[in-house]
């Protein structure tokens, strides 16, 4: 059964990748929990607060927590009453990151999907400061929705990659059911000045080839220095509607996380965003 993680902040954005996520795991058997991590909320409240004042307002917001959790699942339901989705709600007092990656761990989750903003919804930014923590930190695939994208079928799915890592089995088998579910088209860049490929890169690509034996692949390699650019020109002339990478050590996707420079590839193309992790997991 796949296992959904789904953090909340009771915004339409949240809405809108939760819709997100149940249509595009509709195929599947898949239980999805629905979170809301409330420790931010009680802190920047309570500064001046006795502890005692400090425990009763915490249990205030965990109560209003669970009631909107509830109005959420309803939503769900109504939404989506799917016999092969099961629905679970949670409240959690902890930081967004510490209880993603405790529910990581503790469900064995395949995913965590959310908005690429939440509730302030600042039109000239492409990531929420939530959503780049999340996916900087937390040790599972990580999916993140345009606020106003609401095509959920994807048909071209472009991974960017460099191959000098070998994938992670568990991830790519997700995003192989993905691809096969939607006969969707699996486009690999590789942006290079060189024309070869090392004796390593062609090993983890030919692994690719192997573990995406069912899925129609296609392997593109572009030269360019500007490689947000190029992302966003194969994305509008390729028709993408996904877009992949891998944030692990030393990788393209590190260096654009602990920059600015991250907000180059989203503000000219408005799809969603899946960031494998090649990160250890408990």
């Amino acid at each position: 059964m796949r296992k959904v993680l789904i953090p909340t902040d009771f915004s339409e954005n949240a809405m809108n990748a939760i819709r997100y996520a149940l249509e595009l795991f509709k195929y599947e058997r898949s239980e999805f929990i629905i979170f809301h991590a409330y420790a931010d909320e009680v802190y920047e409240n309570t500064l001046e607060m006795s502890r005692e004042l400090f425990e009763a307002y915490r249990e205030k917001v965990q109560e209003k927590s669970d009631t909107e959790l509830q109005h959420v699942l309803a939503q769900m339901l109504a939404i989506s009453p799917n016999p092969r989705h099961a629905y679970h709600s949670l409240s959690v007092f902890g930081s967004l990151v510490d209880v993603s990656n405790d529910l990581v761990d503790k469900e064995n989750a395949d995913v965590l999907v959310m908005g690429t903003r939440g509730a302030t919804d600042q039109r000239d930014i492409t990531f929420g400061s939530n959503t780049l923590q999340v996916i900087k930190y937390v040790k599972c695939p990580v999916l993140a929705i345009p606020s106003r994208f609401h095509d959920v079928h994807p048909k071209h799915i472009l991974y960017t990659t460099d191959y000098l890592l070998p994938c992670q089995r568990r991830e790519i088998k997700m995003l192989s059911t993905l691809a096969r579910k939607f006969v969707a088209t699996l486009h690999f860049l590789y942006i290079t000045a060189f024309d070869n490929l090392s004796y390593r890169q062609q090993d983890n690509r030919t692994l690719l080839s192997c573990l995406l034996d069912e899925n129609k692949t296609v392997f593109h390699q572009q030269a360019g220095k500007d490689i947000p650019a190029v992302i966003r020109d194969f994305i509008e002339t390729h028709d993408i509607d996904l877009l992949v990478m891998t944030n692990s050590r030393h990788s393209y996707l590190e260096s654009l996380l602990h920059t600015s420079k991250i907000q180059d590839i989203g503000l000219k193309i408005q799809i969603p965003f899946l960031v494998l992790q090649n990160l250890p997991r408990n």
